[in-house]
């Protein structure tokens, strides 16, 4: 795996990232900064067998991740054929997955490959780097705790840190990341349409990574540019 630090030149002049004209750089979490999958499945599944509902494999769970986690399993309580879900039902279950979420929630998820060079380099032509994610605020930062990465980031914003009704797709969230970060510039990079909707809404260019969770090819989210490998990602924020 490619995803370790890379060695960077002394010379600032080397780091392509110094060119770039924004002042943060934002992202979201699952599908995005990290393949988050395998560990989300297996909350999912601890709740579905509870419910004593069949459980999930990691191909069916990956497309159905994106809004949070309330929503993924009511979409999996659902079936095929996308039912009504009882209150009464999700609610205690939804209790039960962030419960063994949390307690399981770094086991085999891991950052993408070539993100931390990416990320090095931004940060080291002084780009603040930010987190917008519709998970919960304090599973993100859980989860990036335990991976080492909480410092890189000037700010993590939750799905419920300005409360669920202002998550994206809204807006709210990256325009509270701009203003976290100080203002100027600012780019975002997600892998879903709740993604790129907010990112337009919010004003910020979006770049969408093919990677992801999306059930839609990431070429039809809307995203100002694609890309397949973060080594990409600097090179494509650059024509933005």
């Amino acid at each position: 795996m490619d995803d370790q630090p890379r060695s960077l030149s002394a010379s600032h002049s080397a780091n392509p990232a110094q060119a770039l004209r924004f002042q943060t750089v934002g992202f979201d979490l699952d599908g995005t900064l990290l393949e988050t999958a395998p560990d989300i499945a297996g909350a999912l599944n601890h709740a579905l067998k509870i419910a004593g509902r069949p459980q999930l494999s990691y191909e069916e769970v990956r497309p159905m991740i994106g809004g949070g986690a309330k929503k993924l399993l009511a979409r999996a309580l659902a079936g095929p054929d996308g039912g009504r879900v009882p209150e009464g039902v999700l609610d205690p279950l939804y209790t039960e997955l962030l419960d063994y979420y949390s307690r399981n929630i770094a086991v085999e998820t891991r950052p993408y490959d070539g993100l931390m060079r990416a990320l090095d380099q931004l940060a080291d032509a002084d780009i603040k780097l930010a987190v917008a994610t519709n998970k919960l605020e304090s599973l993100a930062r859980e989860l990036l705790g335990q991976l080492g990465m909480t410092d890189r980031f000037a700010c993590i914003i939750g799905g419920d840190t300005l409360g669920t009704d202002r998550a994206k797709p809204e807006p709210d969230m990256l325009l509270e990341m701009e203003r976290r970060c100080g203002g100027g510039p600012t780019a975002f990079v997600g892998d879903s349409i709740y993604d790129t909707r907010a990112a337009k809404a919010a004003g910020h260019p979006c770049v969408a990574v093919s990677f992801g969770y999306s059930t839609q090819p990431a070429s039809e989210l809307g995203a100002d540019a694609v890309i397949d490998h973060y080594d990409e990602l600097i090179g494509t924020l650059a024509t933005l």
